[in-house]
């Protein structure tokens, strides 16, 4: 009886936690989805206002002046789009990840799993209300606080949504792998990442078919706020609970993950590991439209950034499923994710010398670079097994944020890189359209091997027990009962 009913809760928590990341994609991708959209709405009068001010005296006519004022109103999107997505939001996430791991260490995973859905269930909601607030109405203290403008609204919300959405994806699979056993531990995880995934694909079709870019963000609003009911049945891990019985060992403390010098380079390495996801589905697939130009792909072939994200995150749905089974098959995390770095460099080979050959195969190579990316099942799995109970939830919940954040430091070198390859100033690149694409494959051809390094790095953890806690010396106690620690 009591195994059957471990079995129920063991279904329980997966099927919840896959679901909880599916909302959590959801919500994650609906600003690349809209971006084009809402900021076209929101930016409308300051792009007019540029575009006059850049043509005030030029003699341009017909669609060459009209190519122009394109070119300078995508200018403003990209930009204004990357502050709001590479930087605000994951921003949002990373600081979220640290928030939201360090209390589900120290309050515990299901606490954690409902504050995070709450906070960015509620900010999506808010940014369908988003408005220029009258400076002698009701709501104008917001102007004194720099939020009177919508734009302003949205970005702060973007950053509150991150900072929700940073505690799900961690907190899920720390519970999961805690209740599943060593032997399918890399299956389940497997379950949740491929579930969660395609969140990104249903939120392609649900903002294709809602009109306004507003309701989008309603629909994904409501739908985290309706998981809130599934969580109801969903038990604590028992070895959190056993672990936090004890007062000897440190819960949640996330300087431990920076000392001693050995697990601080353990926790690097999972982040650098994953690093070219978020490379690839935050620079080459988001900003594909920009890039493709770049490349001479004429503008009428140039793939749209909404369904080129849809295609990649099929591609992950299906990689994910792939890197999972194969790291079963393999008996190894490592390999597999060796073996996936691999294919991520060949897909962003293919993107950047088959796809301006051949532009109408972009949505293609888009999912080959999704497919070779969908690792990341096997990185968050990894992420669980390297760390003991005590940290685990902090570990696994910083670390796919501090990638998810890396968006960020990716965005930046490679507007420093296309600088450079633009002759060293803002305006030498605009004259070189070429450097935008050379820095952005220059960028990848760096970040991949460094990802390689950090995978070997890792010890093989595929069928460890993870009923074990993090001494602050660096040394670790097997089982949350035992009484003598043993050195890792």
């Amino acid at each position: 009886m009591r195994d059957a009913s471990h079995d129920r809760n063991v279904v329980l928590a997966t099927v919840v936690a896959a679901l909880g990341y599916f909302v959590d994609i959801f919500d994650l991708l609906l600003f690349a989805l809209v971006r084009v959209r809402s900021l076209k709405d929101l930016l409308g009068d300051r792009i007019a206002a540029e575009q006059d001010r850049i043509l005030a005296n030029s003699t341009l006519v017909g669609e060459a002046l009209d190519a122009e004022r394109a070119k300078i109103a995508a200018g403003i999107l990209e930009r204004n789009g990357v502050l709001l997505d590479n930087y605000l939001q994951t921003t949002g996430l990373v600081l979220g990840g640290l928030a939201w791991g360090i209390l589900a260490d120290r309050l515990g995973r299901l606490q954690m799993l409902f504050g995070s859905i709450l906070v960015y269930s509620v900010a999506n909601i808010l940014n369908a209300f988003v408005a220029d607030v009258p400076p002698d109405g009701a709501w104008s203290w917001l102007g004194a606080i720099g939020l009177g403008s919508a734009f302003n609204q949205y970005a702060v919300l973007r950053f509150v949504a991150g900072f929700g959405l940073a505690g799900e994806l961690g907190a899920g699979i720390t519970l999961v792998s805690e209740l599943v056993s060593k032997e399918r531990r890399g299956l389940a995880t497997t379950l949740v990442a491929t579930v969660g995934i395609m969140g990104a694909v249903c939120a392609y079709f649900v903002t294709q078919m809602v009109e306004d870019w507003r309701n989008a963000y309603l629909i994904g609003g409501m739908l985290g706020l309706a998981l809130l009911f599934l969580r109801v049945g969903v038990v604590e891990s028992g070895m959190f609970s056993r672990v936090k019985q004890s007062h000897d060992a440190a819960r949640g403390a996330f300087w431990m993950l920076g000392w001693p010098l050995p697990r601080a380079r353990r926790f690097l390495a999972v982040i650098l590991a994953a690093v070219p996801i978020w490379y690839c589905v935050g620079i080459l697939v988001k900003y594909c439209d920009s890039i493709a130009l770049s490349m001479g792909i004429p503008r009428a072939q140039a793939p749209e950034p909404a369904p080129a994200i849809m295609w990649c995150y099929v591609g992950l749905a299906a990689g994910d499923l792939a890197s999972g089974l194969y790291s079963q098959l393999l008996r190894s995390r490592r390999r597999a994710l060796l073996s996936f770095h691999v294919l991520t460099g060949a897909a962003i080979v293919a993107y950047f010398a088959l796809a301006p050959r051949a532009p109408e195969s972009f949505y293609v190579i888009c999912t080959a670079i999704g497919f070779a990316c969908g690792y990341w099942a096997v990185f968050v799995t990894t992420t669980a097994e390297q760390f003991g109970t005590n940290l685990r939830a902090t570990a696994t919940t910083s670390a796919p944020n501090f990638v998810r954040w890396s968006a960020a430091g990716s965005a930046a070198a490679w507007h420093l890189l296309e600088r450079v390859f633009g002759g060293g100033d803002a305006a030498a690149a605009v004259d070189a359209p070429d450097a935008k694409w050379r820095a952005a494959a220059l960028l990848g051809a760096i970040l991949v091997p460094a990802a390689m390094v950090a995978a070997m790095a890792l010890k093989e953890t595929f069928g460890s027990s993870l009923d074990w806690v993090e001494m602050p010396d660096g040394s670790r106690r097997e089982g949350s009962g035992a009484d003598a620690p043993d050195r890792a």
